[in-house]
């Protein structure tokens, strides 16, 4: 166990830190395989800058890597543009 004041904030904050970005992740990961899912070009037009956008801020944050972030946004885009309806 930590011994000092400002270690035992660290911890507190560190999990309250890693309980967001989970979140955030997995809210990303839902919007992401609701995106792939949708076969309606026009919805899935509409949601892709959403997704992209949730993607950038977790690739900002550290959360995911921003190369992981770039090749997100490229595979959901052409899926999308790929879509014919």
């Amino acid at each position: 166990m930590a011994n000092h004041k400002s270690s035992i904030k660290r911890i507190r904050s560190n999990d309250a830190k890693r309980l967001r970005n989970r979140y955030q992740a997995k809210t990303m990961r839902n919007a992401m395989k609701d995106l792939r899912n949708d076969d309606v070009k026009s919805s899935a037009s509409v949601k892709l800058p959403k997704v992209i956008a949730m993607v950038d801020k977790l690739a900002k944050k550290s959360v995911i890597h921003k190369n992981k972030a770039s090749n997100l946004k490229s595979k959901l885009t052409k899926k999308v543009n790929a879509l014919t309806k």
